[in-house]
Protein backbone atom coordinates (compact mmCIF):
# COMPACT_ATOMS: atom_id res chain seq x y z
CA UNK A 1 0.00 0.00 0.00
CA UNK A 2 1.14 3.55 -0.76
CA UNK A 3 2.08 5.87 1.79
CA UNK A 4 -0.93 8.23 2.16
CA UNK A 5 0.73 12.07 0.53
CA UNK A 6 -0.90 15.50 -0.18
CA UNK A 7 -2.36 15.41 -3.39
CA UNK A 8 -3.79 18.08 -6.11
CA UNK A 9 -6.82 16.39 -7.81
CA UNK A 10 -8.84 17.96 -10.68
CA UNK A 11 -12.04 16.21 -11.47
CA UNK A 12 -13.94 16.30 -14.56
CA UNK A 13 -17.69 16.03 -15.98
CA UNK A 14 -17.01 13.26 -18.13
CA UNK A 15 -14.64 10.27 -18.77
CA UNK A 16 -13.67 11.66 -21.77
CA UNK A 17 -12.47 14.85 -20.14
CA UNK A 18 -10.79 12.72 -18.20
CA UNK A 19 -8.85 10.69 -20.65
CA UNK A 20 -8.32 13.95 -22.66
CA UNK A 21 -6.47 15.19 -19.48
CA UNK A 22 -4.46 11.72 -19.23
CA UNK A 23 -3.37 12.25 -23.26
CA UNK A 24 -2.53 15.84 -22.46
CA UNK A 25 -0.09 15.57 -19.86
CA UNK A 26 1.76 12.02 -20.73
CA UNK A 27 2.58 14.17 -24.06
CA UNK A 28 3.60 16.90 -21.75
CA UNK A 29 5.11 14.71 -19.46
CA UNK A 30 3.43 16.44 -16.53
CA UNK A 31 3.80 14.07 -13.63
CA UNK A 32 0.28 12.19 -12.23
CA UNK A 33 -2.39 9.40 -13.13
CA UNK A 34 -5.86 8.70 -13.01
CA UNK A 35 -7.89 7.80 -10.39
CA UNK A 36 -10.92 6.94 -9.40
CA UNK A 37 -12.86 9.32 -7.35
CA UNK A 38 -11.74 9.64 -3.55
CA UNK A 39 -15.22 9.24 -1.91
CA UNK A 40 -14.50 12.49 0.53
CA UNK A 41 -15.39 14.24 -3.04
CA UNK A 42 -18.07 14.30 -5.50
CA UNK A 43 -17.93 14.14 -9.73
CA UNK A 44 -19.49 14.41 -12.81
CA UNK A 45 -17.52 11.10 -13.86
CA UNK A 46 -15.95 8.44 -11.74
CA UNK A 47 -12.73 9.81 -12.60
CA UNK A 48 -10.12 12.37 -11.55
CA UNK A 49 -6.17 13.01 -12.69
CA UNK A 50 -4.43 12.66 -9.41
CA UNK A 51 -1.00 14.82 -9.14
CA UNK A 52 1.77 16.34 -7.21
CA UNK A 53 1.21 19.92 -5.97
CA UNK A 54 3.82 21.78 -6.87
CA UNK A 55 2.58 20.47 -10.55
CA UNK A 56 -0.47 22.39 -9.89
CA UNK A 57 0.63 25.06 -12.31
CA UNK A 58 1.71 22.85 -15.13
CA UNK A 59 -1.51 20.82 -14.79
CA UNK A 60 -3.72 24.00 -14.94
CA UNK A 61 -2.50 25.25 -17.72
CA UNK A 62 -2.18 21.92 -19.80
CA UNK A 63 -6.04 21.64 -18.80
CA UNK A 64 -6.50 24.96 -20.01
CA UNK A 65 -4.58 25.14 -23.35
CA UNK A 66 -6.22 21.66 -23.93
CA UNK A 67 -9.59 23.00 -23.32
CA UNK A 68 -10.65 20.48 -21.06
CA UNK A 69 -13.42 21.51 -19.07
CA UNK A 70 -12.45 20.98 -14.88
CA UNK A 71 -15.38 20.63 -12.58
CA UNK A 72 -13.14 20.70 -9.30
CA UNK A 73 -9.57 21.22 -7.96
CA UNK A 74 -8.82 19.64 -4.77
CA UNK A 75 -5.61 19.43 -2.21
CA UNK A 76 -6.51 16.31 -0.05
CA UNK A 77 -4.39 13.24 1.81
CA UNK A 78 -4.54 10.25 0.02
Amino acid sequence: MRPKQLRLILTFPTTMAAMAMEQICLARGIPGRLIPVPTSITAGCGMAWSAPPDARAQVLDAAQEGGICVDGLYELVI
